[in-house]
């Protein structure tokens, strides 16, 4: 460019004005703005911010089609628009508002051509110039936003104005360079949420049409409550409901999305969607998308031919087509990789791959069955898991509850298991009263997993037939739910499940003074079911406590701790994190053995 030389970090800077630009950070900050956000047209502000801070670029604003339509005066249509954004923000007013000029405008949404004014007062006329504008020495770029490249059709105007007092006119052939790059990616940002938009639509609605044809076949068949499934055990509301969609959606061949946390029995629910469903005589085919490599992944799912890779001896078929007329269940769905996703994708939309190393083009139908303990949503939010794929395995979300939300059917579960434990090892154990009541108000953070191995346990190591609630773990201080409990965060999640973002959890009340803790897996005083506080700079004294008998109290309990600080925040029902602010607050030095 005349005039002009190059700087740090690659700033064009003007001889004669001295004025610094960055027309290539322009374009990387608006390319990342535009594609992070799920909202382009929302996000367009800051774009014009950065044209601004960046480029010199003042009072830009974008302009788009009015999907509502209108005519002029003459009953002939015009181009209808809005003002969709300015730097101020986004607006959606009227183009009277006079942000971009209405006949410049129009005219680049009827020409599909870049206009670039430069002396908008003297080419456009006074009304041309924005209110608020500091003067009347601008000029005009506006450059059109089309429906997709190359295509004639313009849905959009993006436009800027460059200050004439600071030898802008200088500028004006770079300025409309950066314009139309910013221009193509907003084209792009706004094509893909389109796509993902109608795709999302559609399957919504196919999802909505397989349930109401499921209901209509059920309202036909009979008014009755539906049969319980074999191997899902309980009779709490949560399960019942659980139970209801499974017989619905199973009549159908729409996907399903089974979401839980860990040990919810989301596996026993795919297969109770399978032998529900009309294709329940052909194959059910499992897959847990954790425990394999994306590599190994590809060859499992979709087979290989011989001699594809190092040890490919023998063609192999795949998954997919072992399932064929079948259900395909893909547990743990979240775990897998970018660039498989792209690959699965294929697959869902067409019904058709190649096996890896070959060329052969193979066609399936295979009813899919995802399931996944991990926040779909926010991972699509961050970019980690692709939204069409989402959009295509989120047909039919179907959240399993947690046990702790139907504890009523703990003591069935219970009694399941060690009738099972006792048909496996040739004994007659049997929980007493008292054991049972201990357990139905355990938290279980594991779930009906954790449930099972609880009543294993204390089966394998009670030596009498009758098994008492002292014998339970947490009755024993050897149950670590309490430690899982204390663990869980929104950022972190030990417990593996949606439990850290969705269900409010239980916490120890810091009243609880120096009462012996209560077991730890079990709710009777110290849990609360209410999300927990934030972390105070030190735990809260006894109402009327002054600060000397709770630093007194702290000591009591670091030296019955041993000077452990995870111990004493379990006597004083408190975490250890509190305890340290609690430490340090007082004064009290951690005496070292």
């Amino acid at each position: 460019m005349k005039n002009s030389t190059f700087g740090p970090r690659g700033a064009a800077t003007d001889a004669q004005s001295g004025i610094e630009r960055f027309p290539l950070d322009t374009v990387c900050e608006a390319a990342k703005i535009l594609t992070g956000a799920s909202d382009p047209i929302g996000a367009m502000p800051s774009v014009l911010n950065v044209l601004s801070s960046f480029m010199g670029l003042r009072m830009g604003a974008l302009a788009l089609l009015d999907d509502k339509g209108q005519t002029g005066r003459d009953g002939k249509p015009v181009n209808p628009f809005v003002i969709a954004a300015t730097t101020h923000g986004s607006v959606f007013a009227p183009p009277e508002i006079r942000a971009l000029p209405v006949k410049a405008t129009r005219q680049v949404f009827r020409t599909g051509i870049a206009l670039v004014s430069r002396n908008a007062r003297e080419e456009l006329g006074d009304a041309a110039i924005p209110p608020g504008a500091p003067h009347d020495r601008l000029a005009l770029i506006a450059v059109p936003i089309r429906e997709q490249v190359h295509s004639p059709y313009v849905i959009g105007v993006l436009g800027a104005w460059r200050d004439l007092d600071e030898g802008g006119v200088r500028f004006l052939e770079e300025d409309q360079r950066v314009l139309t790059m910013v221009a193509s990616i907003l084209e792009q940002s706004v094509k893909f949420r389109r796509m993902v938009a109608r795709d999302r639509e559609r399957l919504m609605e196919e999802a909505r049409a397989a349930l109401h044809a499921a209901s209509d076949k059920a309202d036909d068949a009979a008014q009755m409550p539906p049969e319980p499934i074999k191997g899902i055990i309980g009779d709490s509301p949560a399960i019942k409901a659980v139970t209801a969609q499974i017989h619905k959606v199973a009549q159908t061949n729409t996907p399903v999305l089974l979401r839980g946390e860990s040990g919810t029995g989301k596996e026993l629910f795919a297969k109770a969607v399978h032998a529900l469903s009309d294709r329940r005589d052909q194959p059910f085919v499992k897959v847990n998308c954790a425990a394999l490599s994306q590599t190994l992944l590809e060859s499992e799912l979709f087979g290989h031919e011989k001699g594809s890779f190092t040890g490919a001896v023998a063609q192999k078929k795949g998954r997919f087509e072992l399932a064929d007329k079948g259900t395909l269940f893909l547990d743990e769905i979240g775990e897998i990789g970018p660039e498989f996703q792209a690959k699965l994708l294929r697959i869902l939309q067409e019904g058709e791959y190649e096996r890896v190393g070959g060329s052969k083009t193979l066609k399936v139908d295979v009813r899919l069955v995802t399931a996944t303990n991990k926040d779909l949503e926010a991972a699509v939010a961050r970019g980690d898991f692709r939204a069409d794929l989402y959009f295509r395995i989120c047909v039919v979300p179907i959240v399993l509850p947690p046990l702790r939300e139907r504890l009523e059917d703990v003591p069935k579960l219970a009694q399941t298991f060690l009738d099972r434990f006792n048909r496996q090892n040739g004994m007659e154990k049997r929980l007493t009263p008292r054991a049972m009541a201990q357990l139905a108000r355990c938290q279980f953070p594991g779930n009906v997993r954790e449930l099972e191995n609880c009543i294993s346990r204390v089966a394998a190591l009670s030596s009498d037939t009758e098994i008492d609630s002292a014998e339970l773990a947490c009755s024993q201080g050897t149950c670590l739910s309490a430690e899982l409990w204390r663990m869980q965060s929104g950022d972190h999640s030990p417990i593996g499940g949606l439990a850290a973002i969705r269900t409010p959890l239980p916490v120890i009340d810091s009243a609880a003074g120096q009462r012996p803790p209560a077991p730890a897996c079990a709710a009777p005083d110290g849990f609360t079911d209410v999300p927990p506080a934030p972390f105070s700079p030190a735990p809260p004294p006894p109402a009327g406590e002054a600060p000397g008998d709770e630093r007194a109290r702290l000591v009591d309990a670091m030296e019955r701790a041993g000077w452990v600080q995870a111990k004493a925040a379990r006597l004083l029902g408190l975490t250890p994190r509190q305890i340290g602010y609690a430490l340090k607050k007082h004064g009290i030095e951690v005496r070292r053995f």
